[in-house]
């Protein structure tokens, strides 16, 4: 996607956005910056040096669950610095088993592996797929199977395993042994799998998001998953269900493949997990649970303070029933997005997505742009982000209510009549 870049100097790196807006912060040029310095949050709203508040519908990209500064996550990391934050895992870790225990209980998983990331998450399913594929199914060189436009992540495999040319770019040669169909795509995906099997079992696992995000927040297609599904289990490839955003309450469900009617073999989660604090998970069936000693580690992997964190964020899910607020929300902000596309009809195609995972799409060859529209929301005190080349993505935080939803609609619309008029 394509940002405004902050000021910057004669050396290439990001000038600090304030009030000395040349001067050098020793960041590398990777980001695009949006002209705007947060300095503060609360719930839904954060605050820039100046004063200005903004309502937040990216949450640190499908991240903050709780919103920002949220008194119960406070309370408990303060109270967890006072205790411990980093040992090993070389000893046992209280915190870590009883949040594993939760999302085993929670999930069709039978054991969990911790780390810091999506990336990371995705980056261990990769390796795991790899293993089983030599010790479960003799494969020389196995093979994953992954779908176009997908996002996986920026380390070397993960990024290897994304769907799509333009982050590969530069990084040649990429890791081998991916291969890839259209999602939702039952013929493109048997097509592809006859191909790599023809000669005998190649292919050792599936790797696909329940609704693709940074592809342009494309949902699942039950029929698809369930084909695919049926295949795997007849041909005994582990399904990788890559659920770093569509996890932990944002579709509706506490995982995505729930409203697929399909149980993975595997599945990753990241983001919303720890509501803005740095945590990654894998979690598998036994089938799947070949791991041992020495295959795979994480320093910072599963610390107390990431599970307290991510502790907190699930116990306050459930306190305050979020999984329901996120289906009606969800429902409200859809039925306001589809008030916009009938209003604007000549620059949009649709609104699509699932809860609090929304997206409005733009048509093709019109004079607007993700960046214009992304930086237009600023004046109207908006944080917008896109995905794909032409979405418009909507990823509030889990506690967002109906008014607050209200105003969100309010302001994308005034935004959109900004760019367009």
């Amino acid at each position: 996607m394509e940002l405004v870049d902050a000021p910057h100097s004669k050396c290439g790196t990001f000038g600090f956005v304030g009030s000395s807006p040349t001067a050098p912060t020793g960041l590398m040029n990777t980001y695009k910056r949006l002209p705007l310095t947060i300095v503060r949050g609360q719930g839904v709203w954060v605050w820039d040096e100046k004063g200005k508040r903004y309502l937040d519908s990216v949450a640190g990209i499908a991240t903050c669950t709780l919103g920002h500064s949220n008194k119960k996550l406070r309370k408990a990391l303060t109270n967890q610095l006072s205790q411990i934050q980093h040992v090993s895992n070389l000893y046992r870790i209280k915190e870590q088993e009883i949040l594993a225990n939760w999302l085993v209980q929670q999930s069709c998983a039978n054991s969990v592996f911790f780390c810091n990331s999506g990336a990371e998450a995705n980056e261990s399913a990769i390796k795991l797929a790899r293993k089983y594929g030599h010790k479960k199914k003799g494969i020389q060189n196995p093979i994953v199977l992954c779908a176009k436009d997908s996002f996986h992540g920026r380390t070397l495999a993960a990024v290897s395993a994304t769907g799509q040319p333009k982050y590969h770019l530069g990084f040649e040669p990429l890791v081998q042994g991916f291969e890839f169909f259209k999602y939702n795509d039952i013929q493109s995906f048997q097509e592809k799998l006859e191909q790599l099997e023809k000669n005998g079992p190649q292919v050792a696992a599936v790797l696909v998001e329940p609704i693709q995000g940074e592809g342009g927040i494309k949902p699942g297609n039950k029929e698809f998953f369930k084909f695919v599904r049926e295949i795997c289990t007849q041909k005994e490839i582990l399904l990788i269900l890559d659920e770093v955003q569509s996890g932990i309450g944002r579709t509706g469900n506490w995982w995505g493949y729930q409203s697929l009617n399909i149980e993975p073999d595997v599945f990753t989660s990241a983001k919303g997990l720890g509501g803005g604090h740095a945590i990654g998970a894998l979690l598998v069936k036994e089938n799947a649970n070949i791991f041992e000693p020495g295959d795979h580690a994480s320093t910072f992997g599963g610390n107390p303070f990431a599970c307290k964190a991510a502790l907190t964020v699930i116990k306050e899910i459930e306190r305050r029933n979020l999984i329901k607020n996120v289906i009606d929300r969800g429902n409200q902000l859809q039925h306001g997005l589809n008030q916009i596309v009938d209003e604007f009809p000549s620059y949009l195609n649709e609104s699509r997505g699932i809860g609090l995972m929304q997206g409005l799409v733009l048509k093709e060859n019109i004079p607007l742009t993700l960046a214009s529209i992304v930086k237009e929301a600023l004046k109207h005190n908006l944080l917008l982000i896109g995905a794909g080349e032409n979405v418009i993505r909507l990823v509030p935080p889990l506690i967002i209510n109906k008014r607050q939803t209200n105003h969100l609609i309010e302001r994308l619309h005034s935004t959109l009549r900004g760019v367009i008029q």
